[in-house]
C-alpha cells in the first residue's frame, strides 16, 4: 500500500520502548516509488511527545526510505538548503500515516557543506534504557556511515536543484 501524489498524510515517529516520539499534522506527498515516499510538510504543526507543540515556517522536502535506516529532511531557508536526518528504522505506510522508529542519532548537512554527527551521547544512554540490541547497535552505525558518506559527496538526495524541483513540483500540485 502507498500513498498517491497529493495525498496529504500524517508522519509518526515512535521511539524504540513504543512512546510517541513526533508528529507532523500533515506531509503532501510528491513522488513515491518502491524505494521510498517523498513529501512536503510546510506550515505544519508538529508535536513533541512531552506534548509541546510548533508550527514549521519553512517549507522541508522529506524523504522516508522503505528499507533504509534513515530519512532525510531538506529544510529550505534564505541561506540554503539545510538536510536534518534522522536515524530511524524504515518507514512502513499504513494507508493513513508514514511510521518509523527514532534511533537518536542524527546527521546534519549545512549548505557550505560541512556535515555533523549530532547526539551521539542520547544513543549511547537510549541503547542502555531502552535495550536496544546489538543487531539494532550495529544497523544503526552502519547506516550512519553510509549517510555521511552520501551527505559529504552530495549523493542522493543531497543535491539543491533537486529539492527545488520538488518544491516547484508542490506548487504545480496545489494549483490541481
Amino acid at each position: 500500500m502507498k500513498p498517491k501524489i497529493g495525498e496529504v498524510i500524517y508522519i509518526q515517529s515512535y521511539k524504540h520502548d513504543g512512546s510517541l516520539h513526533r508528529t507532523w499534522s500533515s506531509g503532501t506527498v510528491l513522488d513515491v516509488d518502491d524505494e521510498k515516499i517523498v513529501l512536503i510538510t510546510y506550515k505544519t504543526w508538529v508535536v513533541e511527545g512531552d506534548g509541546r507543540k510548533w508550527f514549521t515556517r519553512e517549507p522541508a522536502i522529506c524523504f522516508y526510505y522503505f528499507e533504509r535506516w534513515y530519512n532525510v529532511i531538506s529544510m529550505i531557508r534564505k541561506k540554503g538548503v539545510y538536510y536534518y536526518c534522522n536515524l530511524a528504522s524504515p518507514s512502513i505506510y499504513d494507508g493513513e500515516s508514514l511510521k518509523n522508529i527514532d534511533y537518536d542519532l542524527d546527521v546534519k548537512k549545512f549548505p557550505d557543506g560541512k556535515v555533523i554527527v549530532l547526539d551521539e551521547d542520547e544513543f549511547l544512554d537510549h541503547q542502555v534504557k531502552m535495550n536496544y540490541s546489538d543487531e539494532i547497535i550495529e544497523i544503526v552505525e552502519t547506516e550512519k556511515n553510509k549517510l555521511v558518506e552520501r551527505a559529504e559527496y552530495s549523493y542522493f538526495p543531497f543535491n539543491e536543484k533537486l529539492i527545488y524541483q520538488y518544491f516547484n513540483q508542490y506548487f504545480d500540485i496545489k494549483e490541481r
